[in-house]
């Protein structure tokens, strides 16, 4: 049995897929970094900052994605009168701030 998680789908552009796939793209080669880092025995400060850069880099594709899902996935639903997404936002967001 799928999980719910899998039930729903959102259509994307060819170039929002682009756009998500470019920065996924520069995420693993910042990760890629890292290893190579680690490798090379270079220095923790060194490596925190990068892994600070790939965790804003990760936290800014999140915010592109969930504004796009606002403007399109939620508006669409609330206007078919579908209000069971916004138990889906809050779990979202309770997810979102978790620690």
């Amino acid at each position: 049995m799928k999980s719910e998680c899998c039930k729903k789908k959102t259509h994307r552009s060819d170039d929002e897929k682009k756009t998500i796939n470019n920065r996924i793209s520069r995420i693993e080669g910042q990760l890629k970094g890292i290893k190579r880092m680690i490798e090379e025995d270079s220095y923790c400060n060194d490596i925190l900052v990068q892994l600070s850069a790939i965790e804003n880099s990760v936290k800014s594709l999140s915010n592109h994605i969930l504004e796009n899902h606002l403007y399109s996935c939620v508006s669409r639903d609330l206007e078919q009168g579908n209000t069971e997404i916004v138990d889906e936002l809050v779990s979202l967001f309770k997810k979102f701030n978790k620690s």
